[in-house]
C-alpha cells in the first residue's frame, strides 16, 4: 500500500444498500404511469382543459454488450475503483474515477484518470490527477467525479470531505482544466453545494455523488443529499439544481414540486427527488429532449427517463443487466449528452455504462467493467428543439437533390455525391421536422471555386466563401477553380457547411 493505509472511501459511509448486490429499497419509487407531476389546475371549461400528455413509449432493446474483463483499474496499490465519469471525445474514451494511491498525498480518496480507444479493452495506466487539499472542506477525500467539457474548459464536479467519519460532512466542489488532466480548484476552493440539513437521518453521508450535464446554456447538477426533505428514510434520492454559472454562484434554480424555480442559495430545502437512488449518473438525449438517469436496481442498471421540465416519463425504464457493486458512469459526449447514433439518430440511443463489479480486499467496490445495449423506438426529432440530433446529416430534398442539416438550417446540394462530403451520415428518409428548416444556401453544380495561395479551396455561393476540404470536392461539383490573392481570399465573407 505504499506505506499508506487505505481509508474508508466516501461510498462506504452511505447506507448498506449501495454496496450489496440487491437494492430493492433503492429502486425508483415513481409509479410507471405517465401522469404529470406538475401542480394540477381545475379546468373551468372544456376549451381551457390542458391537452393530455403524450403516451409513454415502451422502448425495445438490442445489441447487448459487455467487456470481457476489467477495463479501468487503479493499479499499483489502489484498493478500490468506482464511480467513473466517462466521456467519448476525440476518438477516445476518457475516464475519471474514485480510488486511492499511496503515491498521492494526503492519504484519502483520490481521483484517477485513464483513457482507451474502445470500451472493451483495458485502458491506459491510471494516473492520479486530483487529491485532497490538506485543508478546508476537501482536505482528505475527493471522490465521485463528474466531468463535462464546455466552451474550451473542462469542469469536474467532485464530492469531498475533510476527514473520515464526518457526520453529514460531504459537500460538492468544482475544479477546472484546459485538458482534463491538470486541474485547478475553482470557487476559491470552497464548496458549491453543502447538505441542506432539512432532516437529520441515520445515514450521515451528506451531499455529493453529483452528476453534471450542460443543456441549452444551463449547467445541471443532480446529486445525493441524505439530509434533503425529499429523500427516503435511508437517505436515497436525487435532487436537481441548475445555473448558467458553472460555479453555481448566481442565478441558481432548484427542482421543486412546481418545476425549476429560483432559489437564494444551493442549500435551500430539497423538496423533490427525481429518482430513489444513490450514486446515479445522467445524460441528455437531444433527439427526444429528455434526460436519461442511470441508477442501480436489483438486476443491474436501470435507466429512468424524464422530459425536460420533469413533468412526465416519456419512456418506460430500460434495464442494462449484469453484476454491479456501485453506481454507474454513463458514456457521454463532452457536454454530458448521449452519443448520436450514426445510422439512426432519431430512433436509437446507445446506453453504455462503466461500473464496479466486485468488492475488493478493502471492502469497497472495484473491477470496473463495461455493460451496454441500444434502446430502440425513440420516435425522436419530432420538433425543432430536437433537430440538433440531425446536425451534419444528409437527407433527401423535396427537389430531388440532397440537403445537409446545418444547425437550424439546411444547405441544399444539387449533387448528392458532394453533399456526403460534408455530412456525418446519410439518411434514406427525410424526417418531417426538416421541412420546417429554411434553406441557408444552394450549391449548384458548376458553382465557382477559388483557391488561396496556400492551396485552400472554397466555393463562392451568394457572394460568400464556403470552405471545402480540397480541390477534389470542387471537381466532384464540376466547379472551375480560380486562383486568388491572399487579400482577395481574406475579403470574402464566410459561410459554413457544419
Amino acid at each position: 500500500m505504499g506505506g499508506v493505509s487505505p481509508r474508508r472511501p466516501l461510498s462506504v459511509l452511505l447506507a448498506a444498500c449501495v454496496l450489496v448486490g440487491t437494492v430493492t429499497g433503492c429502486e425508483n419509487s415513481v409509479e410507471s404511469g405517465s401522469m404529470s407531476l406538475a401542480p394540477t389546475r381545475t379546468a373551468t371549461s372544456s376549451s381551457s382543459a390542458p391537452a393530455p400528455p403524450p403516451q409513454k413509449l415502451v422502448l425495445a432493446v438490442d445489441k447487448p454488450r459487455q467487456s470481457p474483463g476489467v477495463v479501468v483499474a487503479g493499479g499499483a496499490d489502489a484498493p478500490y475503483n468506482y464511480a467513473p465519469s466517462v466521456l467519448r471525445e476525440g476518438g477516445r474514451i476518457r475516464a475519471w474515477w474514485c480510488s486511492q494511491l499511496g503515491s498521492a498525498q494526503p492519504g484519502g480518496d483520490d481521483i484517477l484518470y485513464s483513457e482507451g480507444p474502445t470500451l472493451d479493452a483495458a485502458f491506459s495506466a491510471a494516473a492520479p490527477v486530483f487529491s485532497g487539499s490538506h485543508s478546508g472542506f476537501d482536505a482528505m477525500h475527493v471522490c465521485d467525479p463528474s466531468v463535462i467539457h464546455v466552451g474550451g474548459t473542462y469542469y469536474m464536479y467532485y464530492t469531498a470531505a475533510s476527514r473520515d467519519n464526518h457526520a453529514n460532512g460531504s459537500a460538492v466542489g468544482v475544479a477546472t482544466s484546459p485538458d482534463g488532466v491538470v486541474w485547478t480548484r475553482a470557487n476559491n476552493g470552497q464548496p458549491i453545494i453543502v447538505p441542506s440539513n432539512d432532516v437529520l437521518r441515520e445515514n450521515t453521508y451528506g451531499a455529493g455523488q453529483q452528476s453534471a450535464v450542460h443543456v441549452d446554456g444551463w449547467f445541471y447538477l443532480m446529486f445525493t443529499d441524505t439530509t434533503g426533505r425529499g429523500a427516503q428514510p435511508n437517505g436515497a434520492g436525487q435532487f436537481v439544481l441548475r445555473s448558467r454559472d458553472p460555479l453555481f454562484g448566481k442565478g441558481v434554480q432548484a427542482l421543486g414540486d412546481g418545476g425549476m424555480a429560483p432559489v437564494a442559495s444551493t442549500n435551500r430545502p430539497r423538496a423533490r427527488s427525481v429518482v430513489e437512488a444513490f450514486s446515479a449518473d445522467w445524460m441528455w438525449i437531444d433527439a427526444v429532449s429528455a434526460f436519461a438517469i442511470a441508477h442501480e436496481t436489483d438486476a443491474g442498471t436501470t435507466v429512468t427517463f424524464w422530459d425536460k421540465d420533469f413533468t412526465r416519463h416519456p419512456f418506460d425504464p430500460v434495464l442494462i443487466p449484469g453484476v454491479w457493486r456501485e453506481g454507474p458512469g454513463l458514456v457521454r459526449t463532452a457536454e454530458g449528452h448521449a452519443p448520436i447514433d450514426p445510422a439512426d439518430p432519431c430512433g436509437r440511443v446507445s446506453l453504455d455504462v462503466l461500473r464496479a463489479t466486485a468488492i475488493g480486499a478493502a471492502g469497497a467496490p472495484t473491477d470496473i467493467r463495461h455493460f451496454g445495449l441500444d434502446a430502440v423506438g425513440l420516435r425522436g426529432c419530432a420538433t425543432t428543439a430536437e433537430v440538433g440530433a440531425l446536425n451534419g446529416y444528409t437527407v433527401p430534398s423535396p427537389e430531388n437533390t440532397a440537403d445537409v442539416v446545418v444547425g437550424d438550417k439546411v444547405v441544399r446540394f444539387e449533387r448528392r455525391s458532394v453533399a456526403v462530403k460534408f455530412s456525418r451520415g446519410v439518411l434514406a428518409e427525410r424526417p418531417a421536422v426538416v421541412d420546417s428548416l429554411p434553406v441557408a444556401v444552394r450549391v449548384p453544380a458548376g458553382a465557382q471555386a477559388v483557391r488561396a495561395p496556400d492551396g485552400e479551396v472554397g466555393l463562392v455561393l451568394d457572394d460568400k466563401l464556403w470552405i471545402v476540404d480540397s480541390a477534389e470536392v470542387a471537381a466532384l461539383n464540376s466547379s472551375p477553380v480560380k486562383d486568388v490573392t491572399a487579400g482577395q481570399w481574406a475579403r470574402y465573407e464566410r459561410g459554413r457547411f457544419s
